[in-house]
């Protein structure tokens, strides 16, 4: 990390106390921490102790760079990312990396990028599940398959090829971020492909980078047929009028403001 980079760490928490302790072990060895200068933990209003694990490990770790917080609503997994996107910007970090709470995805796989510097030649570094050199683990055959059909049917729709629609583990650079053209995109798991729209139709600088994904004790909260249908009707909506597509609302419930309380800071 050049010094004059400052790269905010986000994990989205939602339901996952087992697995957010294996996550943020995932920055024990400082050759993968020292890339970060925070450490952001958004708990969305878990029903169960997902905030005090993680807390509680962050203790553990000393890390000296941990900030766990808590949403003022449940916000939905875009929520916590607008909350963690406003973070970022009102506090100077020159970029963000998202890595999901449910220990599906390693931090080690971005490492090798953030070492060498190539994230400074892209707005967005995407973790792809399903790039020819990724590795996948415990995926049902029908999820794999319908991923594949999926990103096939944007990439063939935005005449520009995309190895994933939205893993949980990706790199923004902040400054396009300041527009502000999320704000008004899905609070839900539909989020991210929102934002892979909005890449394509900006003209973004894209790089899909092969990952690991897992699944082992993680608690699904997709509706596979539902979330199929829902992500088709964006599409389409995408299609008949790409132009109105940054400025379109897409919330049921607009939220003015994407807060949250800070529950420990600095640990």
């Amino acid at each position: 990390m050049s010094k004059s980079d400052r790269i905010l760490a986000f994990i989205p928490a939602y339901r996952c106390a087992p697995q957010i302790v294996r996550v943020l072990r995932q920055f024990q060895d400082p050759a993968v921490h020292g890339h970060f200068s925070e450490i952001l933990v958004i708990d969305n209003v878990s029903p169960d102790d997902t905030a005090e694990a993680a807390i509680g490990e962050s203790r553990a770790l000393a890390l000296g760079k941990v900030t766990v917080v808590r949403n003022h609503a449940n916000y939905g997994l875009g929520g916590s990312h607008k909350a963690a996107f406003t973070y970022a910007i009102e506090n100077g970090f020159t970029h963000v990396l998202v890595l999901h709470g449910d220990d599906q995805g390693s931090v080690q796989d971005i490492i090798p990028i953030l070492r060498a510097g190539r994230y400074r030649d892209y707005d967005c570094c995407l973790g792809a599940r399903f790039h020819p050199d990724a590795r996948i683990e415990g995926y049902s055959t029908l999820r794999v398959v319908g991923n594949h059909a999926f990103n096939r049917l944007f990439s063939a729709a935005c005449g520009r090829k995309l190895h994933d629609l939205g893993s949980g583990l990706n790199l923004y650079e902040t400054a396009p971020l300041k527009s502000g053209y999320w704000r008004k995109f899905h609070d839900n798991l539909m989020f991210n492909y929102c934002m892979i729209l909005a890449h394509v139709k900006r003209n973004d600088r894209l790089l899909f980078f092969p990952i690991s994904w897992r699944e082992e004790d993680q608690v699904s909260n997709v509706k596979l047929f539902s979330q199929a249908r829902r992500t088709l009707a964006l599409l389409g909506s995408y299609l008949k009028n790409g132009e109105r597509f940054l400025a379109q609302e897409f919330r049921e419930t607009p939220v003015e403001e994407y807060r949250f309380e800070t529950l420990v800071k600095g640990v």
